[in-house]
């Protein structure tokens, strides 16, 4: 009796059982998914998605809190000291996660305090100039680069934002002399480059894609290694440069407090890997200016150390520093 007892426990599926020591299965109440963005951001938009399927398949509702401010960083750290219980979870993106902690310090240590759960969405970036630049490819601005050292200039949506570093690893590797002119924002950026203060620009489709459609811009590059579906005709700066491991995207996801046990980081991994399939889901992801790109949290954590890798390289070589 005592040991068929003991195989009907072994049997039950993980998440089943009492998942925190309180006598429930999880979850049982609300969660929370913090958004350290405001309402209408990408990282914002994207979460709301992942809040309303995963309401859909946990049997709870996953309602998006938005705690803006200091860059993500405010909303980041509130998770990251929240309770590893499974309640509080992090609406994550590459900016408070990768690319600001190798700018500053910071309250929290990702690697300390927050569990990767998954990513769920990515954004690529491009290469852009004005509609009537000479350069007809990236081949062709990279060129022109080289042949006037030190008089282009390229726009950014401020130091040490995505735009800029990703354009800082790229004026490396082509080895050109350029000089950066950072502004607030990505609007502003783009009206810099639209009335020829700058020339050129690495952007969001969520901030470019209307004015490439327009022919006021000419998309000659990608930051990711494959062409994406967004943008098919356009390809990837990797091959357009033979820039080998230029593969770059701005990646959204969840995270949790560190504590989180593994068994509620893999049920809502897997949960957001089959959303991900789903073309409702793909079709509102492509209207956003993202693709959908799952990751379980093995995947994520490597991609989190290849980042802190790649660009702590560039932030080192080139001093940058935050304004």
């Amino acid at each position: 009796m005592i040991a068929r007892r003991h195989l009907a426990l072994a049997a039950m599926p993980l998440l089943a059982r009492p998942a925190l020591g309180q006598g429930v299965a999880w979850p049982n109440r609300t969660i929370r998914l913090i958004v350290p963005w405001p309402p209408g951001q990408a990282t914002d938009l994207v979460g709301r998605i992942m809040a309303q399927r995963l309401s859909q398949t946990l049997g709870q509702q996953v309602v998006p809190e938005n705690k803006p401010g200091a860059g993500g960083s405010i909303g980041t750290d509130y998770v990251a000291k929240a309770a590893p219980d499974g309640y509080t979870l992090l609406a994550a993106s590459i900016g408070p996660i990768s690319f600001g902690p190798l700018l500053q310090r910071l309250p929290y240590d990702v690697e300390r305090d927050l569990a990767p759960i998954a990513t769920f969405s990515g954004s690529p970036y491009f290469l852009v100039v004005r509609g009537d630049s000479p350069a007809q490819d990236a081949r062709g601005l990279i060129e022109l680069l080289k042949r006037e050292p030190g008089k282009r200039s390229y726009a950014s949506s401020g130091v040490g934002g995505a735009q800029h570093l990703l354009t800082a690893l790229l004026v490396a590797r082509t080895v050109v002399d350029v000089l950066h002119v950072p502004f607030q924002g990505s609007g502003p950026a783009m009206a810099a480059l639209l009335g020829g203060q700058v020339d050129f620009a690495i952007e969001t489709l969520a901030a470019a894609a209307g004015l490439i459609r327009e022919g006021k811009l000419r998309a000659l590059g990608s930051t990711v290694g494959r062409r994406t579906p967004l943008m098919p005709e356009v390809p990837p700066l990797a091959e357009a440069l033979d820039l080998p491991g230029y593969d770059y995207i701005g990646w959204i996801g969840m995270m949790a407090p560190a504590a989180t046990p593994r068994p509620i980081l893999d049920r809502l991994s897997g949960e957001l890997a089959q959303a991900s399939t789903l073309p409702e889901t793909q079709q509102r992801l492509a209207t956003i200016g993202t693709e959908s790109i799952p990751r379980n949290p093995d995947e994520f954590r490597a991609l989190l150390a290849q980042q802190r890798e790649a660009f702590g390289a560039v932030i080192r070589s080139l001093g940058i520093r935050p304004e």
